[in-house]
């Protein structure tokens, strides 16, 4: 029998990173897919306008924010397998019933709202908003837990490739959602509901394949041989689980790390705007028909390119780490780098009034360069969090989706004050005025949020300055050469 020297290692770890890569598209699938429903809600629910729908946006932000630290810790103390099957099975459900609400069947309307002596106590909005609260509870920790078995899975010099890997996969699938979206609905005959039903059924085929060949630990795997573990384990010994021990107090006390999760709480305040209101945007102020090819592509502009960067900027952070032997600013650069030009694109979106293809571009190179931080950030997370890499990435996603749900709440409020402010001019009610004067009434609104988005940019590369993925939470398990060749 050969040496573990002499053994080419086996390639299991890229099992994983397959199923977790596939696993990152449906969530963008089933996240997105609203956004390019935006229009046939706001029609089959009677709503006003693109306003009322803040509150299922600020819902399901929110939710995932409030139960990623949970969901990350779960999958620390028992594993990402379990935890991650959880997930997804109860994030299929509420996708599924999402195509429910305000179902008319024989006259009765499924989840239409609630009336108890002839009041309203519930509307339909305030069901939708319920349902995509659970939801958002459901997805929270799939990307804490994903980050704990390539944690599991992986060596330290591929480990922004891998975090780059997953992220590029759900930024590709989010930019082809609306692709997917135009062939199903616009030209394949389904209902919006139908695609709902549809995108549900797809995350419990993941489970059943997942569960039957994914392990926690590469050891739990027969196939892997001795040479693999080895490449996995050089220079750490926090293969461990964490079981129940955290320490909260290290990690509520760690200004590394409360960097880091303000850092992402700027990043995703800007980037929700490309899965909420930039479709309606894009069909309202610039006259996208919804079932044009062109306006799918521009739609999904943002979150393609994202795709790239993901990717790229993981590859260049494990290579300037490889090559420099600095991972402090191996992460630091392609943070503050890809922060400050997103910033300077948001700002560029002001001026592309009346051409459609300008904004497309300015819109989808700020998402390009906030992704090309993907991959560094995080890997920071498995940087200090370690054994604990879960709980830390938990905790930066739970800051992060807090900017999302700010995001959610405070763009469709601008939205909305800018809309009621017209039509007062104007002596009627929102509900009264055409599509134009809408379109009209709202475009001021949206400029201010871009103004905004670029500031909150500004503060997330100061930000960058204040993280240092030299500096674990715990002290380090790993060896100190370790720490410097990777």
């Amino acid at each position: 029998m050969l040496s573990a020297l002499a053994q080419a290692p086996s390639r299991y770890r890229y099992g994983v990173l397959a199923f977790v890569c596939a696993l990152s598209m449906i969530t963008y699938l089933d996240r997105v897919c609203f956004g390019s429903a935006q229009s046939s809600i706001i029609a089959d629910l009677g709503l006003t306008s693109e306003a009322d729908m803040k509150w299922a946006f600020t819902a399901f932000a929110f939710a995932y924010a409030a139960f990623e630290v949970p969901s990350g810790w779960l999958g620390d103390v028992f594993g990402p397998r379990r935890t991650l099957i959880r997930i997804v099975l109860w994030w299929s459900l509420f996708t599924a019933i999402t195509g429910i609400v305000g179902l008319k069947v024989a006259g009765y309307e499924i989840l239409g709202g609630l009336r108890i002596g002839g009041y309203q106590i519930l509307t339909v909005v305030g069901i939708m908003v319920g349902v995509r609260f659970l939801f958002g509870m459901g997805e929270a920790g799939a990307y804490p837990n994903i980050t704990r078995a390539l944690h599991n899975w992986f060596p330290f010099t591929q480990r922004g490739m891998g975090q780059g890997a997953v992220w590029m996969s759900g930024r590709l699938m989010g930019g082809l959602t609306p692709l997917v979206w135009l062939a199903l609905v616009e030209y394949g005959g389904f209902s919006w509901r139908h695609a709902f039903w549809t995108f549900g059924v797809l995350g419990i085929g993941w489970c059943i394949a997942f569960s039957s060949w994914f392990r926690n630990q590469p050891h739990e795997k027969a196939s892997v041989n001795e040479a693999e573990l080895q490449l996995i384990r050089a220079g750490r010994s926090d293969t461990e689980a964490a079981h129940s021990k955290v320490p909260w107090k290290r990690l509520l006390a760690s200004r590394n790390l409360w960097a880091l999760c303000l850092m992402y709480f700027c990043a995703a305040y800007g980037w929700y705007f490309n899965i909420t209101y930039l479709h309606r945007f894009l069909e309202q102020q610039h006259g996208i028909d919804p079932k044009s090819v062109i306006g799918a592509i521009y739609k999904g502009g943002p979150l393609w390119l994202g795709a790239i960067a993901c990717l790229t900027g993981g590859v260049l952070t494990d290579l300037f780490i490889k090559r420099s032997g600095n991972r402090k600013w191996g992460r630091r650069i392609f943070g503050m780098v890809g922060h400050s030009l997103c910033a300077l694109f948001y700002f560029a979106c002001l001026f592309t009034k009346g051409s459609a293809f300008l904004f497309f571009l300015a819109i989808s190179l700020a998402a390009f360069c906030n992704d090309l931080t993907m991959g560094a950030a995080w890997a920071v997370c498995q940087d200090i969090g370690k054994r604990y890499a879960a709980i830390v990435a938990g905790c930066m996603n739970t800051i992060g989706n807090l900017g999302g749900a700010v995001a959610g709440y405070v763009t469709g409020t601008i939205l909305e004050r800018y809309l009621d402010n017209f039509a007062a001019a104007k002596g009627v009610e929102p509900d009264q005025l055409s599509g134009a004067e809408k379109a009209t009434a709202l475009l001021p609104g949206f400029e201010v949020n871009f103004l905004v988005f670029g500031l909150v940019y500004v503060v997330a590369v100061f930000l960058w300055l204040q993280i240092d993925p030299t500096k674990p939470i715990e002290p380090d398990t790993e060896s100190p050469a370790a720490g410097m060749a990777h």
